[in-house]
């Protein structure tokens, strides 16, 4: 007796002890009220759900008794993606405890997939988020590992027609070559057989007006369909693939009325030609196929274009480093390196660690990081980051971190989630564009019957209706907004812009109000000591050693100035040590308390500071008594002027906010012209100044570096800090200016106002085409073969605008 059992989905038939077995409720309505359900895998299990989730439960009922074509390829098995290799190389752990991984989806053609592919992963239960980017096929998921594991998302991705594997970009251009060369092929046997259909076609044409037999020309029909056979169902194969995983899943694609239109032109075209009679179209079937895949073929490349730019940073990265262990150099997998190894490189070989040189010195380039075209020179004692590569210089330096938590790879993994972050203008173009296909094809038969009804002639409404299903393209709709998105973060990318996510592209273009600190942003944030003021004796010991634990540039330039005088010195061990925000440092030393900052601190004490200046003053005191002042003159940032000038030029109000003292402000805002100014400034003071501004309505960029800044960071519309900042305000941060220039600052702002504008351009280039050509093709001025070329055209001329800028900007 047979044991075998139906799968609930496919409805193929498996043992019934290799089947999952759960107890299911009524979904169909020839099912009963309660009965057990069985799957052959978890994605038959996994779309069963979905569909009964979407409220999508006469599926089954209209497919009963039919057996789903299984999958033909072969997957590896899914379970290799929940290994720990696996995970240690392509899987991070974000700040909430959640695991996330980027991921390559093979199969998708059009918005309609990106659609499907997030909504059947949104449905699992575990997985917290997941953004797949149009341009790139990258899908960035969060997921809660407990509740989920990774094996079962990849069965989800495949049981919907899909299939997916880490994105790494050192593997990522055999992809695209694989990918590239199928298309090649396809086009190559599209081409060929197109133009030799035309060849017959011309002979046709020829007898229209000069006579030909009905023997000839059904013979003719005949060669053309044999050739325009292997083009529909090879190289068109695309589109039906694309077409069958929309039907089954409840989505009309962008491939359905391709796929649509020309087997229709097919199928009435072989009737034509066994009953001899009307013209026969195998022609224009193969030009709709063939040109809608050069144009497919044509957007791929483009859009691999414009991603290029965003893998240069991770692309190459060796597998293994040389680090030195027992006193001889070896090979160490990445993954195996820890902090506190030292690394040995040569020149021309790129640095994967941060650290700092133990020995050795030279030049390095990092325009991969910052855009800085010219080499830096470095030496002993020195530190290096990760990404840049040595030019001539062969060094041994101490890794200070390991590759995970890297500049290079924080760098990738910004960039990476960046491109997954939809502005809320996509988000719209992708909701218009999901029902933008069933209106087509609506219109469509709406033509039909009109064009049948009047003048009556069946082939006349047929190809009238072809045509006004065939010029519509929702590609070039739901391509808008994500070429120009990519084309932007390239752009700043090159130049050492960071965007944390794609969306703040869109925020930024609408500011109003820029808000500036003013050290380490208005000036180069190494404020020098250029006046020594000792009021009494004291050990310098104490104050190099409270200088010395704070990262804040005015200690740091206190610090300096002590060494030089005194390059033996050294610092005590304090009992406690604090430091305070916008105001200073504090400590104890046996029985002395040591106090080291600006006057406020010096009042808030109790101790009474009336020392004038335009500088900054760092005031120290001991045990309540101030014992020196020194006064410290930090640099203004080259062209900072003429930058504010230009801020203020596009109406955008510029303010900077301070925790230095009144004098000191007021020197630098002269000097930068900056009109409104605020000074003593403390954390939650700069932050309450933004929420008074969001309150009147304005839209908001705070700039800063340091830890004083990250209220105020984290409550602006976009916060952006430098890349020499605290690693706090880089966390808090939305873009990242890895080169520290003021001029990066300005590109940012223009390139985010570039991008808006190309979006808004390319959705203005798609809704006009359609506007036209639809109503064109409804009226019968289009035939078929035009439709197709249409198409493809307005897919490359929304991927043509948004590159035209990209090179108007490589010329700068």
């Amino acid at each position: 007796m047979s044991n075998s059992v139906a799968c609930n989905h496919c409805h193929l038939e498996f043992d019934k002890s290799v089947m999952i077995i759960e107890e299911g409720m009524k979904f169909s309505a020839t099912a009963p009220e309660n009965h057990t359900l069985y799957f052959c895998c978890n994605g038959c299990q996994g779309v069963y759900h979905l569909l009964s989730d979407e409220g999508l439960e006469s599926f089954y009922d209209k497919a009963q008794g039919v057996k789903l074509t299984p999958p033909t390829k072969q997957y590896q098995d899914s379970s290799n993606f929940n290994s720990a290799a696996f995970y240690d190389r392509f899987v991070n752990i974000n700040k909430d405890g959640f695991h996330e991984v980027s991921l390559i989806i093979e199969g998708i053609h059009c918005s309609a997939c990106v659609w499907l592919n997030e909504k059947a992963l949104h449905k699992m239960e575990g997985v917290i988020e997941a953004n797949i980017n149009f341009t790139n096929n990258k899908a960035h998921i969060v997921w809660s590992d407990e509740i989920l594991k990774l094996s079962s998302i990849i069965d989800m991705i495949r049981a919907i027609g899909y299939n997916a594997y880490p994105y790494d970009a050192s593997i990522q251009e055999a992809h695209a070559n694989k990918e590239r060369k199928e298309y090649y092929l396809k086009m190559a046997v599209a081409i060929f057989a197109s133009m030799n259909i035309m060849w017959i076609a011309v002979a046709q044409y020829a007898g229209y007006f000069t006579g030909i037999t009905q023997d000839i020309k059904t013979i003719l029909n005949i060669a053309e369909g044999v050739l325009a056979t292997p083009v529909l169902f090879y190289s068109g194969w695309v589109f039906y693939r694309g077409a069958y995983y929309g039907i089954k899943n409840r989505v009309i694609n962008m491939d359905l009325p391709v796929a649509t239109g020309a087997s229709l032109t097919y199928i009435y075209s072989i009737y034509i030609t066994i009953y001899e009679r009307g013209e026969a179209y195998f022609d224009s079937v193969s030009m709709i196929i063939t040109f809608v895949l050069i144009g497919k073929f044509l957007e791929i490349l483009s859009k691999k274009n414009a991603a290029d730019t965003l893998d240069i940073i991770g692309k190459h990265i060796p597998s293994v480093v040389n680090i030195l262990k027992d006193g001889a150099v070896v090979s160490c997998k990445i993954g195996d390196v820890v902090v506190g190894d030292i690394i040995a490189v040569s020149s021309g070989e790129k640095l994967l660690f941060d650290g700092e040189i133990i020995k050795g010195e030279g030049f390095f380039d990092e325009s991969n990081l910052t855009g800085e075209s010219e080499p830096i020179y470095k030496k002993v004692s020195q530190n290096v980051i990760s990404g840049t590569t040595s030019i001539d210089a062969d060094i041994h330096y101490r890794a200070s971190k390991d590759f995970k938590h890297s500049t290079l790879s924080n760098l990738v993994h910004l960039l990476e989630s960046a491109i997954n972050k939809k502005p809320r203008i996509e988000q719209m173009a992708n909701r218009l564009s999901e029902y933008f296909s069933a209106v087509i094809l609506g219109f469509s038969v709406l033509t039909f019957s009109l064009w049948y009804f009047w003048p009556h002639s069946f082939e006349i409404s047929f190809m009238v209706a072809i045509s006004v299903i065939v010029i519509a393209c929702p590609c070039a709709l739901a391509l808008a907004t994500p070429v120009a998105t990519l084309v932007g973060l390239s752009l700043g990318a090159k130049r050492g812009i960071l965007f944390k996510e794609a969306a703040q592209l869109e925020t930024m273009a609408k500011i109003d109000t820029l808000i500036l600190d003013k050290t380490g942003t208005l000036t180069i944030g190494k404020p020098e000591v250029v006046q020594e003021h000792l009021y009494t004796a004291f050990d310098t010991r104490l104050l190099y050693a409270l200088v010395s634990a704070s990262k804040h540039p005015v200690a740091q330039g206190v610090k300096n100035y002590l060494y030089q005088k005194d390059q033996s010195i050294t610092g005590l061990l304090f009992d406690t040590y604090k430091q305070i925000p916008s105001l200073g440092i504090s400590a104890q030393y046996q029985e002395s308390e040591i106090l080291g900052g600006n006057h406020k601190l010096m009042e808030e004490n109790g101790i009474t500071s009336r020392f004038e200046s335009t500088d900054t003053l760092f005031y120290v005191a001991i045990d309540k008594k101030i014992v020196a002042v020194y006064e410290l003159r930090d640099k203004i940032k080259e062209d900072a002027k003429e930058i504010i000038a230009a801020f203020v030029k596009r109406n955008i109000s510029v303010v900077m906010l301070t925790g230095d003292n009144e004098n000191a402000a007021k020197k630098v805002a002269s000097e930068v012209r900056i009109t409104a100014f605020y000074y003593n400034q403390t954390p939650q003071g700069k932050a309450d100044y933004v929420s008074v501004l969001h309150e009147q309505g304005k839209r908001i960029v705070m700039v800063g570096d340091g830890v004083n800044d990250i209220l105020a960071l984290a409550r602006a519309d976009i916060g952006i800090v430098m890349g020499s900042g605290s690693d706090i305000a880089v966390e808090m941060s939305d873009i990242v200016l890895l080169n520290d220039s003021l001029k990066s600052l300005e590109d940012a702002f223009k390139i985010s106002s570039t991008t808006y504008g190309l979006i808004k351009q390319n959705l203005g280039i798609s809704l006009v085409y359609n506007a036209i050509t639809i109503p064109l093709a409804m009226a019968g001025y289009v035939i078929p073969l035009v439709a197709a070329i249409s198409m493809s055209v307005s897919s490359l001329l929304v991927v043509g605008n948004s590159m035209r800028i990209r090179y108007k900007w490589n010329k700068n």
